[in-house]
């Protein structure tokens, strides 16, 4: 299968992407890994991305969709994959449809996680960071630690990142709103988009999710 996954910032992308692909047997291409490993590879286009980023600028779509390409060329990706954080925005979207018919493919499902903003707001707000290692995360609500403000494992100091603030969180949805958001109403119009409410337990999401695809795919198979 060929599966692009969107959603607003702590919708849960990343961990329902990791699960989704587990259980697809397809590989689980993330824009976040395909810039590190083009970056620490110094691939042309890991160069080009670098040398953007260093300079403060946004990385052009041209390089994010040639890295998009050339993963999507790989062999563990012949029989299908799942995009998260790609693509991110219309020309990408385009992009994508553009590769996906050169190949003679096409796109199976676009799965849009469904989280209120206000839950958004709260599942990041509220994350809560050890200093002595990042791996160690909290948070105020849901997974809270023994003693408030200090690691349960290794007695550090919890803080919360900048990019977690209220006022960033807000203004990362603005830009989810502005940008990609759109692209729900692009991939609706070729009647690709399932709606997925992501409220709620980790492996009853995954469960939805894989009940909708599995609908999808016998709906393929008798068409």
């Amino acid at each position: 299968m060929r599966i692009v996954l969107v959603g607003p910032p702590g919708a849960g992308k990343g961990t329902q992407a990791a699960y989704l692909a587990k259980n697809l047997g397809i590989p689980h291409i993330s824009t976040g890994d395909l810039f590190r490993a083009n970056m620490s590879q110094g691939t042309p286009l890991g160069q080009q991305a670098k040398e953007y980023m260093s300079a403060g600028q946004l990385v052009p779509d041209s390089v994010t969709i040639g890295m998009a390409e050339d993963r999507m060329e790989q062999p563990d990706a012949e029989g299908g994959f799942l995009l998260d954080g790609f693509p991110r925005n219309i020309g990408q979207a385009q992009a994508l449809d553009d590769y996906l018919q050169r190949k003679g493919l096409s796109l199976d499902a676009v799965l849009d996680l469904e989280v209120p903003e206000d839950e958004v707001v709260k599942r990041i707000a509220g994350r809560r960071i050890c200093r002595n290692d990042s791996s160690h995360v909290y948070h105020e609500v849901y997974n809270k630690p023994k003693t408030a403000g200090v690691c349960d494992q290794c007695g550090g100091e919890l803080y919360q990142r900048e990019d977690d603030s209220e006022e960033t969180v807000r203004k990362r949805l603005d830009v989810y709103h502005t940008e990609t958001e759109p692209i729900i109403d692009y991939f609706k119009a070729q009647d690709l988009v399932i709606t997925i409410p992501a409220m709620g337990p980790v492996d009853e999401v995954t469960r939805r999710s894989m009940a909708a695809l599995e609908v999808t795919e016998d709906d393929g198979d008798a068409a």
